[in-house]
């Protein structure tokens, strides 16, 4: 007997989904089929938080709203590295 699981896409809500591979820690990578999507592969439980839809975005904000790197960090369990707005990359 077969068991299915219905996978939303993240950035457009579409239910319309393939597999499309598996990453190098074997995790199942989905492609969306919706041609309006902006993703192209996204996956159900990602090994690293920064690669988490939404992340970049709860950074800046942060970084906006006056809180430290390192303090941005521990609150988002991601690393220092990551914590660093590309615009201070930049300058």
């Amino acid at each position: 007997m077969a068991c299915y699981q219905k996978v939303p896409c993240p950035h457009g809500g579409s239910d319309h989904m393939i597999k499309f591979g598996t990453n190098p820690k074997g995790k199942q990578r989905y492609r969306c089929q919706n041609s309006d999507c902006t993703t192209t592969t996204f996956m159900q439980a990602y090994h690293y938080k920064a690669y988490e839809p939404g992340m970049k975005a709860r950074i800046v904000d942060m970084a906006i709203n006056v809180s430290g790197i390192r303090d941005t960090a521990r609150v988002l369990k991601v690393s220092l590295n990551t914590a660093i707005p590309a615009e201070h990359l930049n300058n």
